[in-house]
């Protein structure tokens, strides 16, 4: 009996349309909590502002018992307990954590409407994707075949109790008004439609490992698919940087050799390649960079996993802040861990014809004329350059992906391919951008070593010499070919994921 006091009270905040203040969402049902039950955008002629704004704080001051303008974890308990929803102590938590925008503990006024607005976008998305009849209802053969999609088979007996833990009319089918009063004041975290739709760093390989890892739903974790899509994209990195092998050879070649006296183009480039070692030539150093996907990409993931258990639950989607930090922490013990690979990929790049014959045999002279520490040299600049890439690469690929939720998405999180790879090439070359100069050094302190008589230098001490000498657009050097690589290795890597995934039986949605 107290569960159905809640939903006049709940429902009572939204609009007609299903949308509260004001949100221009589709209706999926015809009727229900709110009354009328015009279907479309909701627009201020069905719902005046003042009404919804008055609805609004009405459920607010409900809910703040201790009446000090912000909603705490206890008023949300006190007061959702009086409307008969009853929530466990760490699902307030995320309540609050996902709508305090000031960091104080608390929701305000204007970050509780923020948090349903929001929290409402998402419950729209994934109704919409549950619906596979599009008939505005959830019935019980929807429900397992959504499951199974995300690889978790159950029965429709299993089916059956979920939907009466919603079902308020006794139909055993949810509409849209009674999916949204169950769930609108409860979290729901991961939801497995976005996460599966945007996968980003497993899908594009743009030569560079230092984006985010990805996150998993609960389902692919238990069901063992998370291996089977790193091994997916393991593979389509592997195809996409040997396809792209001769302008990453190329970009090599121009950030250590070219200068003002030594202008080197892109033509001349493959030219000089081509007659210094043959065809094949262009592809010097591809088998270092190919191989050091495996461990780089296992590590990564193992050690972002266990991060994340230190900010977070497995079962709790991190805030970007927190994805930044566990993502940039996981790929500097993977760095670290296989950084030696990178000075080989980047002296078999640079080598000349019968230098060596093979990877074993570059590690040898290395260590035999250089000492251990060559296999560090530019780890400093490597270091430093994970933050600006990761960090930018994920903040636009995040801006790119909400803004399309918001604006474009009504009735999937699906953003199709087009987006997907524009969305990924851009935050891809956005991360490159920023931390090229710092990749330019690398190179180059990784390279300066195999010169003979070569004056040992510092990243500082690099940086200046290159503004003094160069310019500022000295430490953009080998910046075309490196972009160039973008779209063709971003496209091909995705195709190559595709491809891989239904070989290795993972549904392609």
């Amino acid at each position: 009996a107290r569960r159905s006091l809640a939903s006049p009270v709940v429902s009572g905040v939204l609009c007609p349309c299903g949308s509260p203040h004001g949100s221009a969402v589709e209706s999926g049902s015809s009727s229900g909590g709110g009354g009328g039950g015009n279907a479309g955008s909701c627009g201020r002629s069905l719902c005046e502002a003042s009404e919804q704004d008055r609805r609004l704080r009405t459920l607010f001051q409900k809910l703040d018992v201790n009446r000090d303008g912000a909603l705490c974890i206890h008023d949300l308990a006190v007061g959702l307990g009086r409307l008969g929803l009853h929530r466990s102590e760490l699902d307030l938590r995320k309540i609050v954590k996902a709508g305090d925008k000031d960091l104080d503990g608390q929701l305000d006024f204007e970050e509780f409407v923020h948090y349903l607005q929001d929290h409402e976008k998402k419950l729209r998305l994934v109704f919409k994707s549950l619906d596979k009849k599009n008939d505005g209802r959830i019935d019980a053969q929807e429900i397992v075949q959504s499951l199974r999609d995300l690889g978790v088979k159950i029965s429709e007996q299993q089916a059956e109790k979920i939907l009466k833990s919603m079902d308020k009319n006794g139909t055993m089918t949810i509409d849209w008004n009674e999916w949204r009063d169950y769930h609108l004041l409860h979290p729901v975290e991961n939801i497995p439609e976005i996460i599966l739709y945007w996968k980003h760093s497993t899908i594009f390989d743009v030569g560079e490992n230092l984006t985010v890892p990805d996150e998993f739903t609960v389902e692919e974790r238990q069901t063992g698919m998370w291996w089977r899509h790193l091994v997916a994209g393991g593979g389509a990195g592997a195809v996409s940087r040997t396809c792209t092998a001769p302008l990453d050879r190329l970009k090599v070649l121009m950030q250590v050799h070219a200068s003002r006296s030594n202008n080197m183009c892109i033509i001349g480039g493959f030219t000089q390649m081509i007659r210094e070692g043959g065809p094949r030539s262009l592809w010097r150093g591809n088998g270092i960079n190919v191989l050091k996907i495996a461990p780089e990409s296992a590590i990564k993931f193992m050690a972002y996993e266990q991060i994340k258990r230190f900010i977070g639950t497995d079962q709790e989607m991190l805030r970007i802040h927190e994805r930044l930090l566990a993502g940039s922490l996981a790929g500097a013990i993977a760095q670290s861990s296989i950084y030696p690979m990178e000075v080989l990929k980047t002296r078999m790049a640079l080598r000349k014809t019968g230098q060596y014959s093979g990877m074993l045999d570059c590690a040898k002279n290395i260590l035999a004329k250089e000492g251990m520490a060559a296999f560090y040299k530019g780890y400093i600049p490597n270091m430093l350059g994970i933050i600006p890439y990761a960090g930018i690469d994920l903040a636009v690929y995040e801006t790119l992906k909400n803004t399309w939720l918001q604006r474009y998405a009504v009735n999937s999180a699906d953003p199709g391919v087009f987006v997907l790879l524009a969305c990924g090439t851009i935050s891809s070359t956005c991360g490159q951008l920023a931390s090229y100069p710092l990749a330019l050094v690398r190179t180059r302190m990784q390279a300066q070593a195999s010169v003979e008589g070569a004056p040992e230098v510092t990243m500082r001490g690099l940086f200046k010499h290159i503004l003094k000498t160069e310019g500022a657009f000295g430490l953009y050097r080998g910046l075309a070919p490196n972009f160039m690589k973008v779209i063709p290795a971003v496209s091909i890597s995705y195709v190559v994921y595709e491809n891989l995934k239904m070989t290795l039986g993972v549904d392609s949605r």
